[in-house]
């Protein structure tokens, strides 16, 4: 059984969907960064998305052992539609089906849910030989790890809430589970 222990990066500040794009985080409350690593596992090793948001918030969770950064823990690839506003999107009934029934619809020159819970399964797979990890992502891989764990399907996934700088603990045995999901330490 391995246990993740996922942890949205810090906040950006960013109004629009943002995807790919490198954005640093705001990690200013240190107090949250504090409670953060008190929470989290001592000798577990961290793995982190490869943007920036989500290697800086790693590197504050130190001193742990890490693994090498992970492409397929990024975001969602959002293509055209990336770092605008719902409502800036020109083609309203495509972005309305892609978050209304979120599977194979796709932003122009993006990426669609199915695809980013295929990049999950094969990162998560990855980390199986660990007993737990903490891995620094964003809030689509956390919401496709968590409709795997939890055989939902994306829509139900898509219900949950995932906060800047907190933790969604998921078991994967036998039996995977959510231990805690969107949890502020």
């Amino acid at each position: 059984m391995t246990r993740l222990w996922l942890v949205r990066h810090g906040p950006t500040h960013a109004t629009g969907m943002v995807g790919w794009s490198d954005l640093p985080a705001d990690l200013s409350d240190t107090d949250a960064l504090a409670r953060l690593n008190a929470h989290l596992p001592a000798d577990a090793p961290v793995v982190s998305s490869d943007l920036t948001r989500a290697v800086t918030t790693a590197d504050a969770l130190s001193p742990r052992r890490r693994l090498p950064h992970d492409r397929d823990w990024r975001e969602l690839n959002f293509g055209r539609w990336e770092l605008r506003r719902w409502d800036e999107v020109e083609d309203q009934a495509r972005a309305r089906a892609f978050w209304d029934d979120p599977g194979d619809t796709c932003p122009p020159g993006g990426e669609s849910w199915n695809a980013l819970t295929a990049r999950v399964t094969a990162a998560i797979d990855r980390l199986a030989a660990h007993p737990e990890v903490i891995v620094v992502a964003h809030f689509g891989p956390i919401l496709a790890a968590l409709q795997l764990a939890e055989g939902l399907t994306p829509a139900a996934a898509f219900t949950h809430r995932i906060e800047p700088l907190s933790v969604t603990c998921l078991d994967l045995g036998p039996a995977p589970r959510a231990m805690a999901i969107n949890h502020r330490p």
